[in-house]
């Protein structure tokens, strides 16, 4: 019995981290500013896929997550997907995610929540790093915590799926 449970635990923690909303709910408009300074607004991107991923400079899952955002971002922000990357870093750190974003060549937009009022909209723990899925209908779709490898195709196929053909 006990190694039974040893094998299942795996499967219902990535059935936990990846279960759906129960029941959808509206998405918590928010308004931030970009690494460049522009606002961003997220009830104008209604009628799209949104993909808000919460993260932080000395994040190291948060790190190992982003490049597969850019590949995300990439293959279909032609078809609506819009990746709005929130950073959490505080005004001590703040000032490290523009030339990090740089160096990585990454292009999806940066916020920054300097003061983490939208990750505790979202994310009241603030476990990092935390990915919430917005679909076109403004509902919240999905929300994950964490990032082990493979998560990345769970969400390209939600994603692909909110999408539509």
């Amino acid at each position: 019995m006990r190694s039974l449970l040893a094998r299942l635990l795996p499967l219902f923690t990535f059935l936990w981290l990846f279960a759906p909303v129960a029941h959808a709910a509206p998405a918590m408009d928010f308004t931030l500013y970009d690494v460049n300074g522009q606002q961003v607004h997220l009830a104008d991107l209604k009628g799209k896929v949104v993909v808000v991923s919460f993260w932080a400079t000395w994040c190291g899952p948060c790190k190992e997550e982003m490049p597969h955002l850019q590949a995300l971002y990439d293959k279909y922000k032609a078809k609506g997907l819009v990746i709005l990357s929130l950073s959490t870093d505080d005004v001590r750190t703040t000032s490290r995610v523009k030339p990090y974003i740089a160096s990585k060549g990454y292009t999806f937009p940066v916020l920054l929540d300097k003061d983490s009022a939208v990750v505790g909209l979202y994310n009241p723990n603030k476990t990092l790093p935390w990915t919430v899925v917005i679909d076109r209908s403004f509902q919240v779709a999905e929300q994950h915590g964490g990032y082990d490898p493979g998560d990345e195709i769970k969400l390209g196929e939600l994603v692909t799926r909110l999408l539509g053909p």
